[in-house]
């Protein structure tokens, strides 16, 4: 893997993130002391399903589910077992 100081990098950034793109990933070294590693990362794809809402229809939340438990925890801070 190749090291590059932080002078070379921040001059030749765009050329860096090209080959990083294309898999070759490097370390950006501050006083010849390794400080990061720049390596590619996997966007998703737009064709990717999105994990947000995946369990729509599958699920019910009762209607008291904002009232649920209110006297243990009201037992609880009051000291009571």
């Amino acid at each position: 893997m190749r090291t590059v100081n932080i002078h070379e990098a921040k001059t030749n950034l765009s050329r860096l993130i090209e080959q990083a793109v294309k898999g070759e990933s490097f370390v950006i070294a501050k006083a010849g002391k390794p400080m990061v590693r720049v390596t590619a990362i996997d966007a998703p794809r737009a064709d990717q399903v999105r994990r947000l809402g995946f369990m729509a229809g599958q699920i019910q939340v009762p209607d008291d589910f904002d009232t649920l438990g209110v006297d243990a925890i009201a037992a609880l801070f009051a000291g009571k077992p």
